[in-house]
């Protein structure tokens, strides 16, 4: 009878405290957002906006968004504003949906989802550009420049003209520079300069594709890059190789980048010209020293890319060749042999024509 009742005693004491934490809200209705609607803001930017119900009691509440990207690319977030940016490819057409969150302590309460679409832009299929590609340099006056090449639809027509944007944040730029395929389409673009700034880490630079025909409508295309994974990082510069002894020394300066050196790796290239032996050393630092056979010789080079400081890119090209060292013999005997042996072959060979 005694654990019954304290058995009792412990639900009641569980149900008062329950009733303190969640507030009288039992009768409470939550209200989805309205006029939510989705606007292409840019190329591959879409603005999601929406409005707070009107007959949504907001008294002693705080009231949060749920907002969730369907296509193209899942994502799910909440936010206290009645607005969202999203940059994503649009090609393949963009959908979201956005309820109300009602907060209050600990307890939360849902609405109903609200759904909006964007479909895909107009276009006969297998039209838009396949196998785009870009590539990105720093030049020596520290600005960027910028190369993208793709192969035309297996649907496009011959008489296909194909057209490339770039949007850099919210500066956007057309190709003046194509390069044509054998059927006059173009299927590379070339921008000396860009807006695309070197010292930034990681921004999205968006291309856009589309293109005009006489016999189909051309699907548009786009994708997004990492402007550092899409940089091909200049040659180490001033790349000095001399011998100490029995050790290789070897040192240069840091690609031409607004990056500090400890923002760069490297690739070591050794080929032993004597034994054929080949090394390929990974090296953090603007030198290095390595034990190597002082009666080889060497040819070297190296390259660098990105480490730590920002997203791999593409590696450099290998610096130009550098000899060093001399092929010798290790034993004086057998290069005296060598020589006596090459001598006799061709005194022999002097008698015997004397002789003829």
């Amino acid at each position: 009878m005694a654990s019954m009742i304290r058995v009792f005693q412990i639900l009641l004491w569980t149900t008062k405290l329950i009733q303190a934490i969640v507030p009288q809200a039992a009768g409470v209705q939550v209200f989805p957002p309205v006029n939510f609607s989705l606007t292409v803001s840019a190329l591959a930017q879409v603005l999601l906006h929406w409005k707070p119900n009107p007959n949504q009691e907001q008294k002693n509440y705080t009231i949060r968004y749920d907002v969730k990207i369907l296509i193209p690319v899942p994502e799910e977030y909440d936010t206290k504003k009645t607005h969202s940016i999203r940059t994503a490819p649009l090609h393949n057409g963009f959908s979201a949906c956005v309820r109300t969150l009602l907060l209050h302590n600990d307890l939360q309460m849902s609405s109903d989802w609200v759904k909006e679409k964007l479909p895909p832009p107009p276009g006969a299929p297998e039209t838009s550009v396949t196998n785009l590609s870009c590539v990105t340099r720093i030049t020596i006056s520290s600005t960027v420049s910028l190369h993208c090449t793709w192969l035309p639809g297996q649907g496009a027509p011959e008489d296909t003209k194909y057209f490339l944007f770039y949007r850099y944040k919210m500066y956007t730029e057309e190709c003046q520079d194509y390069i044509k395929d054998k059927w006059n389409r173009n299927t590379e673009c070339r921008f000396s300069v860009t807006h695309i700034d070197p010292e930034e880490v990681d921004n999205l630079i968006v291309i856009h594709i589309n293109g005009s025909s006489k016999y189909a409508a051309i699907k548009p295309f786009q994708q997004l890059f990492n402007q550092n994974a899409i940089e091909k990082v200049n040659v180490p510069r001033n790349v000095t190789v001399f011998l100490e002894q029995n050790d290789l020394l070897a040192t240069w300066e840091k690609p031409i980048s607004p990056f500090p050196k400890e923002c760069f790796e490297y690739e070591f290239y050794l080929f032993n010209l004597k034994s054929g032996n080949k090394q390929i050393l990974k090296i953090s630092s603007n030198d290095f020293r390595l034990r190597i056979d002082t009666t080889s010789r060497y040819s070297i080079q190296i390259r660098a890319n990105h480490h730590i400081c920002c997203t791999r890119g593409f590696w450099s090209d290998w610096s130009e060749i550098i000899y060093v060292g001399q092929n010798k013999l290790e034993n004086p005997v057998a290069w005296i042999l060598t020589v006596l042996c090459v001598s006799t072959c061709c005194m022999f060979l002097l008698v015997a024509i004397i002789c003829k």
